[in-house]
């Protein structure tokens, strides 16, 4: 955990100025609530022996009351704006880790995981600051009360040190026993979203199965865990609660027990001793940081869970352009994760189709290929430059990516096209569009490329041909097509063939192919089989292997 604690340590330090409101208004509120017994003992007094100055004590009381209020409301205050700041703060440095990695973290973390992880999780890492700020606060009164009651009676103090040193036994054991238990809260939590967001994705399968019943059952399975940690929680909070409630009122008897004694001895007044009850009280006021502490004990169980996203290293890009070329891709003694042994030279301006049985590799090539994906070994170069040497907007503009299933990101549908182009001409927008065959879907919507993503009824289909057009408004070199035309009629995935072999032949193409005509196209054929090339040919070539033709599960003509 000392990874999650530096966290905590670094959200202390981003709490801004609010945080400091709420450091100096606890502070300012504690002396308030320390200088208030001795005020009120000395106003006893002079009531009792009738001076005048009585009423300017009383004055002085109320003014003391009221400065303790006001520190509260700001205090109040700070802490939910400071807190608030603190999230934000967290929240974006996840959000920009987890996009810097890439496709790697979902590989690692469920889709759902990773939502809690960067919205209850880092609420919760981002309550650290107020926790600490308040707790600390705490020690105030306790340190005054403890100083207060030694300039009274010696004996007063000694009996107060006793009982807090037990309260601060059941803190320490409160602490270590609730980190590990929200620990485990906060992993089913996440567990439960995970399973409902894949749940959520194949809703509609659910339904035409008609297993939701079932599905309910799966996504729930963690439920009995989590309501295990939440009886833990509660227990251990009860167990703390009722050893600290049962030794405060005994520390605060003891006290005036013994005050008592001094009073009957002559050794304290009477308004010495109602100050002696008083600080007993405040100083037996540090059980109240049982709140406190288990608000710090989430946050840092939190904040483990958090340092776990951003422990995952970054790709890291270098400042080289890239120079003339024709868009060459090697591959270079590439492995990965499912691939082995991979060196291929893909000739500028190709079509290369990727073919291969279903796990045999084929989406994590073209993944290595556009840099969504860094190789465990090897290297992968566009031009002779490896890729990790390319600067962001180099390798943005070089390499265009089309999915099965894309995701369109933006305003609007023309900014869904020209997503990560700097200043997208309305033109070139267009003109990818005719490319994919979206152009006159496009212009038939309300607004037409204005039209709002979300107002856009869109078939899956259509989904792809944006998605098409998205990868052809970027790769200046480089397209890289991952099972992109699967949701296409007939007619048009010819017609978007019919412009990846005309308009945009000045391309390199890798595509991954399902289908016999897509790999017949194609100038040359990666073949994929068990993560490593079985073979690098011209389709019609290799249509003479027996395996080759059981890829697509057709005889030979």
């Amino acid at each position: 955990m000392r990874t999650a604690d530096r966290l905590v340590l670094q959200t202390v330090r981003r709490g801004g100025p609010w945080l400091g409101v709420l450091a100096l208004t606890s502070v300012a509120g504690a002396v308030a609530e320390l200088a208030l017994p001795a005020v009120l003992g000395r106003a006893v007094d002079s009531l009792v022996a009738s001076e005048p100055a009585s009423g300017a004590w009383l004055g002085v009381c109320a003014a003391i009351v009221v400065v303790a209020v006001v520190c509260d409301t700001l205090g109040v205050w700070g802490a939910g704006a400071g807190g608030a700041q603190v999230s934000a703060w967290l929240r974006h440095r996840i959000l920009r880790h987890v996009l810097g990695v890439g496709p790697a973290m979902t590989r690692r973390f469920p889709e759902g995981d990773l939502v809690t992880r960067i919205g209850v999780n880092a609420e919760e890492a981002g309550r650290a600051p107020e926790a600490i700020v308040t707790g600390a606060a705490l020690v105030i009164p306790t340190a005054g009360s403890i100083v207060a009651l030694s300039l009274i009676d010696f004996w007063l103090t000694l009996t107060l040190v006793a009982g807090l040193v037990l309260i601060a036994l059941v803190l320490r054991a409160f602490f270590h026993a609730t980190t590990s238990i929200a620990g485990g809260y906060q992993e089913a939590q996440g567990d439960i979203a995970a399973r409902l967001v894949d749940a959520l994705a194949g809703a509609r399968t659910i339904a035409a199965a008609g297993t939701a019943a079932q599905e309910k059952s799966r996504v729930l399975t963690a439920l009995p865990r989590l309501r295990a940690h939440a009886m833990d929680m509660w227990r251990a909070n009860a167990r703390a609660g009722v050893q600290a409630g049962a030794v405060v009122p005994l520390l605060e008897v003891a006290v005036l027990g013994v005050g008592g004694l001094r009073l009957a001895s002559g050794d304290l007044t009477v308004g010495e001793l109602y100050s002696a009850a008083r600080y007993a009280v405040l100083g037996a006021g540090l059980g109240a940081a049982l709140g406190y502490v288990n608000r710090l004990t989430r946050a840092r169980a939190a904040a483990g869970r958090v340092v776990e996203l951003i422990g995952e290293s970054p790709r890291t890009y270098g400042g080289r352009p890239l120079g003339p070329g024709p868009g060459t891709l090697e591959l270079r003694g590439v492995a990965a994760d499912g691939l082995d042994g991979v060196d291929l030279v893909v000739p500028g301006g190709c079509a290369v189709a990727v073919v291969g049985r279903s796990g045999s590799g084929k989406s994590l090539l073209a993944a290595l290929a556009g840099r969504l994906v860094d190789p465990l070994r090897g290297t992968v170069c566009l031009d002779g430059v490896p890729l990790p040497a390319l600067s962001p907007e180099a390798l943005r503009r070089a390499v265009g990516y089309a999915f099965e299933r894309p995701v369109l990101v933006g305003d609007t549908v023309a900014d869904a096209i020209g997503l990560g182009l700097d200043r997208p001409a309305p033109e070139a927008v267009r003109a990818a569009a005719r490319a994919a065959c979206a152009d006159a879907f496009v212009r038939r919507l309300p607004l037409g490329y204005d039209t709002p993503v979300e107002e856009a009824p869109m078939s899956g289909g259509e989904r792809q041909r944006i998605g098409l057009a998205r990868a052809f408004a970027h790769g200046e070199r480089l397209l890289v097509l991952d099972d992109a035309t699967s949701s296409l009629d007939t007619v048009t995935e010819r017609q978007v063939s019919g412009a990846l072999a005309g308009e945009l032949r000045g391309r390199t193409r890798l595509i991954v192919a399902h289908r016999v005509a897509t790999a017949a196209a194609a100038d040359r054929v990666i073949w994929l089989d068990g993560g490593r090339v079985r073979a690098y040919d011209r389709h019609r070539v290799l249509w003479d292997d027996p395996g080759y033709r059981a890829v697509f599960q057709v005889d030979a003509p």
